[in-house]
């Protein structure tokens, strides 16, 4: 698998494109106004303690509080069997140094801890513990034991702090690692400084930006190039890159040409499509893909493809590809929390479990944390995927003002019904010699035509005229009865 990295900068904006094969995969985006919090480092100040949900609300600065779980408060030597209540922990005013490890989403705020990790390009740094862990995601069981054996190498500078060796730690030097650890060091003592005359709602460290970040998180062994739009910005991750992975200094490229590099590889045209509820499969099947506040939905469909087979075999090979492209489509659109599958039913225990297992060896790819149920006696595939920011939808969309964000709106003769019964109210309240009708031109078209003679009536009934005006800015629900 090939993979590429495109950035694309403009003065408000950053975005980050991930290829395989040629073919986006994810993308972040990091806008001025608004940048991502997840990571950042803050003087918090307890504001609300909450013992029935064993949390507190913390002004870290933000327009909302954020929150802090009784769980996600460090504790040192403490067993998790005898852990604290949040009451014993904080109390209102309490100043505490939190980070941000969830963004804010709609009305939540953000997420806090005050187990605070450090990431560098290979290690991840526990200040307040003195564990020496591995990636999980590296299974091998020699490698563990190199990658531990390199770090124990340099306990001169480890002293009594704790240490993660990341996924990148694969291609580390014990020399890297050290480097990785006076920065680290270095970093941190620079954060205790900081702190010492730090009040409530201070920004203690902020993480890197998008483009920097792209080096530290996003690189692996099957990177080729990293192409990014903007000459200064390039210069900053060379300089980055000389500094602290000087390996991905070659991979590094600069894109000069006119046409868009968003364009020019297609990218563009994928995020429209990722802001679609129905995705085309290659075979003729497709999903629809609902997302709601509790939960996203996925439901699978054959569409126009009838296969060569049987009606088994077609089922089969759609749900296979479609467990291919959900995958893409989560990690594209970041859709997190509860995710409901609704394959298409199989009849063959075979064909399942082959399913299962091509959704879950896509899924390998995939940085954030996912767990997948067995299918469910429903025929449903539950999952979960980590949330650590807000969707690719929720980022670049707003609810449509037309239906507030129901996804449909009343019809025209629905609409008409509301205004004859809104035109009784009025008449039986004020004294009027003449009502206007002000509606959208499909509602007023209705009105002059299918309901001609329901208007007619009803201004026998109430004895008084009604003219009618189209107004052109007016959505189909919208419409004003008015006095003259």
């Amino acid at each position: 698998m090939s993979k590429e990295i495109l950035i694309n900068v403009t003065p408000q904006e950053t975005r980050v494109a991930i290829l395989e094969n040629g073919v986006l995969q994810e993308l972040y985006l990091e806008r001025l106004g608004s940048r991502g919090l997840v990571g950042n480092i803050y003087m918090g100040k307890v504001v609300r303690v909450l013992p029935g949900m064993d949390a507190a609300f913390v002004d870290i600065g933000l327009e909302k509080a954020a929150f802090l779980h009784a769980s996600d408060i460090e504790v040192s030597g403490e067993a998790e069997s005898s852990r604290k209540s949040i009451s014993q922990l904080v109390h209102d005013g309490k100043k505490l140094l939190v980070q941000v490890v969830k963004d804010p989403m709609g009305t939540k705020g953000a997420r806090l801890t005050t187990n605070i990790t450090i990431p560098s390009r290979y290690l991840v740094f526990l200040p307040n513990s003195d564990t020496i862990g591995v990636s999980s995601k590296i299974d091998d069981e020699d490698m563990r034991q190199r990658l531990k054996d390199d770090l124990l190498e340099h306990k001169d500078l480890i002293g009594e702090s704790g240490y993660i060796l990341r996924t990148a730690a694969e291609r580390s030097t014990a020399e890297s690692l050290r480097r990785d650890i006076k920065f680290l060091k270095s970093l941190w003592s620079s954060i205790e400084e900081h702190r010492k005359n730090a009040s409530a709602g201070d920004i203690i460290h902020q993480d890197l930006p998008l483009h920097l970040r792209v080096l530290r998180d996003m690189v692996d062994d099957d990177l080729e190039k990293i192409r990014i739009d903007s000459r200064e910005n390039c210069a900053r991750m060379n300089d980055f890159a000389a500094k602290y992975v000087s390996e991905l200094k070659a991979t590094i490229e600069h894109y000069p040409g006119e046409r868009p590099i968003f364009d020019l590889y297609g990218v563009e045209d994928e995020i429209q499509k990722a802001l679609e509820r129905k995705v085309q499969l290659k075979s003729g099947g497709y999903l629809i893909l609902d997302q709601t506040e509790a939960m996203t939905t996925i439901d699978v469909n054959t569409g126009a493809f009838v296969g060569h087979r049987n009606l088994e075999e077609t089922i089969f090979k759609t749900n296979l590809e479609a467990a291919q492209a959900i995958v893409r489509q989560l990690r594209l659109r970041n859709l997190g929390g509860i995710i409901i599958i609704d394959f298409i039913d199989m009849t063959e225990d075979e064909h399942r479990r082959q399913v299962m297992r091509a959704l879950n060896k896509c899924l390998e790819k995939d940085h954030a944390k996912t767990n997948v149920c067995d299918v469910s006696s429903l025929g449903l595939v539950e999952m979960t995927r980590k949330r650590t920011r807000e969707s690719l939808e929720h980022v670049l969309c707003e609810g449509c003002p037309t239906c507030g964000g129901r996804g449909s709106v009343k019809t025209a003769e629905t609409i008409c019904y509301e205004i004859f019964r809104e035109v009784i109210r009025e008449a039986r309240q004020f004294d009027a010699q003449k009502l206007m009708v002000l509606a959208a031109q499909d509602v007023i078209d209705m009105l002059l035509d299918e309901e001609s003679n329901s208007l007619a009536e009803l201004e026998d009934f109430i004895g008084i005229s009604i003219r009618l005006q189209a107004e052109v800015l007016y959505a189909q629900e919208q419409f004003d009865v008015v006095i003259m």
